[in-house]
């Protein structure tokens, strides 16, 4: 009963047990506890997973140091690996205080499961419990697979395939079963009569990837399974190269006996076509088609033992893996979490019509039951955005992204239920005849946590809301344009989303992932050092100028996040070949970047702020905003290359003289950026919000005069950029406030007061009919959490951040930030002149407490005065709880 502690040690109440006193600069209140031995871990993961099956190359474990003693730090580690039968890898003691992505061994056999646990030293070299163990699988490599690609032979453009298996199980009890999957581009994986897994593989057929699923339970020795897929190939399209549809299933069986079942795709399975008709697209991107599905040639039973397949044929056998174009496989990391939701309302229309209302637009696919069906009953269903006036869902092209969002059912005899296989966004569902049950499956991206934020205003808290559903929804297989009509992964969208999903969700795998694939981008396309616009893609080689610029920042801000030094490492070279790119078109006799190439059209040299310019003067040649980018390319790029222990002076420096050239040439007589510079060499007559927010936001000025400036401009850039807005009005929390709960301005507070329920791709898009669910708005989840709740991370990994509540601008915040070293609690009240904060701190963080005051300050907990700064009164904590109240 070691770790059994009295209430009065526990972490709260042995931060109570310190005397609240009247701390002066250098001075700290007295610990009065004793020290006492850290708690086990909790939270392990691999690769930030719990339970991860299919882990490639060195594991990348991860843990929550535990220790109920303020101010805590793990100062050593030690990990064991067992594979059940005896310890496999020790890595000894380890002096370190990392806790995030610490690399395992690289030599663990191939599809093999394991357990692994960690224990922890503390400050003063106590140790911890070992952790309750966790588990995992390695991964297979393409030679593993031993498996065949297989598909229907068929011409059709849209390719929907059921293809199946039956085989008898051993006798011996089951103990292990895995089923090792991959499909181009998309499945449904059955065993047994079970939807046991959903996976996509929207990705050149060179870079796909595969996932493993665990059945163990499935099986039935001694019986006959039955495993199967429906898969979908789309064809190119938008966020889908061009490739070829194909199968690959190794199904692994592993009994008590010691004996071990193959069985893999080839020629012996049989494949059949699915009851989806291939009609039309549903818009003019490709992206999806019209489904229209025959439920009475639905093959019931297809997925039991015992169906008769005796009408199916053959598959066509590609070759053994590798195979034709699909020559590598990669373990998925990410994956998609599901959802079945109900509307919040059903009303029936006087022509017998139903119409459904989820109460917010939902990445989602129609689930519906008739129990009674009548066979050649068709069905036609409306999703939709927006109602009509009398009441039916509206399927307009000004409403819909110019998207038709009709499905059709055509019903059999008896109990059966509707599932489309293609998600699309909506709120509404219009069904031309009632249905005994109406549902939908949501999706999105697995996350880990959520951040939560409640604040003395209430439009705050709804703008908060919306963005960090806004994002959580935009982000899939892949971070989306929108989930309705260009599902493709643009660099410039999930730089913007990712921001979101990393500080609001805890998501790691899904930017890790992106950014994984923008690198290739750059090795398959551009030698010159740019990267894609939108990756994968079925247009092939399309860039951006100043979404390329965006990439080193991305991977510095996922690496702030995280600490994840791998991916940092990966990514080096190609941020280099950024820097070299941008280096490229700087002028000589002007110092700054000109005509930066790439993009097309009214993208060439950037798109700058889009849809709505806003003023900003395109016709420069040297663009303030693509200048500004490239500063901060090149300061990106020499972090990355400092921490990697490379030398960062040459970016350092010409990070230095492209800054100064801009601050002398692009700049007002009063101080105030304009847009550019124009092809004679004179300055550009309009001086736009967006060039001056960046240089703001990107450190180039901190003069006051142009903060004002831009805040006298209310918004005038797009949801893409309104990022860098709301960091550039950091120091101005009132007009932060503003911002987000203005109605009668545009932004979120209009959005919402129009009903809408997910940020859009222009502010005006109600009116335009541009994207009413586009995820880019959402990026300042990480500003109102920096901003208003007060905190931001400010070493790698969390391993140190910063709480600064503002001076003004709200009553009071309370919430919680997910960080990777576990969550930051912050609350805040402002009354009377006196300000109280409460912040627990997790074990082995740092945290500085910046106080908008040089009044008197009261402090409870492990927390240091450092004096005063800016204007503010610093202190620095460790783990646990601190408070403190302030006079103004």
């Amino acid at each position: 009963m070691k770790n059994r502690l009295p209430a009065a040690l526990t972490a709260a109440g042995a931060a109570a047990t310190l005397v609240a006193a009247l701390t002066a600069p250098g001075t700290a209140p007295a610990w009065a506890g004793v020290d006492h031995a850290p708690l086990a871990p909790s939270g392990l993961t691999v690769g930030d997973q719990t339970r991860p099956l299919n882990v490639e190359g060195r594991p990348a474990f991860g843990w929550l140091p535990r220790d109920v003693d303020p101010g805590e730090v793990q100062t050593a580690y030690q990990i064991r690996i067992s594979d059940g039968r005896k310890t496999v890898w020790d890595s000894g003691k380890v002096a370190s205080s990392q806790e995030s992505y610490v690399a395992g061994p690289d030599n663990l056999a191939h599809g093999t499961s394991f357990t692994w646990t960690v224990r922890t030293w503390d400050r003063a070299g106590r140790t911890s419990p070992w952790a309750r163990a966790a588990a995992f699988d390695t991964g297979i490599a393409d030679a593993d697979w031993q498996a065949s690609w297989i598909r229907r032979t068929t011409g059709e453009k849209d390719d929907y395939t059921y293809a199946r298996k039956e085989f008898a199980v051993g006798r011996s009890p089951v103990v292990r079963a895995r089923v090792y999957v991959a499909a181009s581009q998309q499945y449904d994986l059955y065993v047994g009569g079970r939807l046991v897994d959903r996976g996509a593989a929207f990705s050149y057929p060179g870079e796909g990837y595969y996932r493993t699923v665990d059945v163990t339970r499935l099986l039935k020795p001694g019986g006959t399974a039955a495993v199967g897929a429906l898969y979908h190939w789309y064809g190119p399209g938008q966020g889908r190269p061009s490739g070829e549809p194909g199968l690959l299933m190794r199904v692994v069986v592993d009994h008590a006996d010691g004996t071990r079942q193959v069985v893999v795709t080839d020629g012996s399975w049989k494949v059949g076509r699915a009851q989806w008709k291939t009609t039309s697209y549903r818009n003019g991107d490709g992206r999806d088609y019209i489904e229209d599905v025959d439920g009475t040639a639905e093959p019931l039973g297809w997925d039991r033992p015992g169906f008769d397949d005796a009408s199916w044929t053959a598959p066509q056998v590609v070759g053994a893996h590798p195979a034709g174009v699909f020559t590598h496989l990669q373990g998925q990391e990410s994956a998609l979490a599901y959802e079945t939701v109900r509307p919040v309302k059903v009303t029936k229309l006087s022509s017998g019509a139903v119409v459904a209302d989820f109460g917010k637009i939902i990445p989602a696919v129609p689930l519906l039951r008739f129990r009674n069906g009548t066979k050649g009953t068709a069905l036609t269903m409306t999703a939709g955005y927006v109602l009509n006036t009398d009441g039916t869902v509206s399927n307009s092209k000004h409403d819909n992204q110019e998207t038709d969002l009709t499905y059709r059912y055509t019903e059999r005899d008896g109990d059966q239920t509707f599932r489309a296989f293609t998600y699309e966004g909506f709120r509404y569902l219009q069904l031309s005849a009632p249905a005994d049950d109406i549902a939908a499956v949501v999706q999105h991206t697995e996350v880990p946590s959520r951040a939560r934020l409640r604040t003395s205003n209430s439009g705050v808290d709804a703008a908060y809301d919306l963005m960090q559903r806004s994002a959580l929804y935009d982000s899939q297989e892949q971070f989306l344009d929108t989930p309705t009509r260009e599902k493709g992964q643009f660099l410039g969208d999930s730089v913007d989303v990712s921001l979101a999903t990393m500080s609001g969700w805890g998501e790691r795998r899904l930017t890790r992932k992106a950014i994984r694939e923008f690198i290739a981008s750059q090795a398959r396309y551009w030698p010159d050092g740019r990267l894609n616009a939108v990756y994968p893609n079925g247009d092939g080689k399309r860039d951006i100028p100043d979404y390329t610029e965006m990439f080193p920042g991305w991977v510095w801000e996922y690496y702030l996040q995280s600490g994840d030094a791998t991916t940092l490492n990966d990514a080096y070279p190609v941020m280099t070949a950024v820097a070299d790119y941008v280096r490229r078109y700087i002028d000589p006799a002007t110092g700054l970047v000109t005509k930066l190439a790439g993009g097309s059209g009214a993208y060439q040299y950037g798109i700058i702020d889009w849809p709505n310019r806003y003023g900003y003067d395109t016709d420069t040649v040297a663009r303030t905003a693509v200048n500004v980018l490239a500063v901060d390319v090149l300061n990106a790029t020499a972090r990355a290359a400092q921490t990697l222990g490379k030398d960062p002076s040459a970016f350092q420096r010409d990070a230095v003289r492209l800054s100064s050239a801009i601050n002398g040439k692009l700049r007002r007589a009063d101080g105030v950026y304009i847009d550019g510079l124009e092809a004679d060499g004179s300055q550009s007559t309009h001086a736009s919000q967006l060039a001056n927010a960046f240089a703001v936001a990107y450190g180039l000025t901190s003069d006051a005069a142009v903060v004002d400036y831009v805040a006298s401009l209310g918004l005038q850039m797009s949801p893409m950029t309104v990022h860098w807005l709301m960091t550039a009005l950091a120091t101005r929390p009132d007009d932060f406030v503003t911002r987000l709960t203005d109605p009668n301005s545009i932004g979120w507070a209009k959005i919402l007061a129009s009903g809408g329920t997910f940020t859009w791709e222009s502010w005006e898009a109600s009116d335009t009919g541009a994207s009413m669910s586009h995820g880019w708005g959402a990026s300042p989840v990480i500003d109102v959490q920096q901003t208003l709740l007060g905190v931001t991370v400010t070493a790698p990994g969390a391993a140190q951040i910063r709480v600064r509540p503002p001076a003004s601008g709200l009553a009071s915040a309370s919430g919680t930030v997910p960080t990777q070293r576990g969550d930051v609690r912050v609350s805040w009240h402002r009354s009377g002149g006196r300000l109280t904060l409460s912040v627990d701190v997790p074990v082995n963080v740092k945290a500085e407490i910046d106080l908008p005051t040089t009044g008197k300050v009261w402090a409870t907990g492990d927390a240091r005065s450092l004096g005063v700064r800016d204007g503010h009164t610093v202190y620095e904590a460790g783990s646990g709880r601190v408070t403190f109240s302030a006079q103004s």
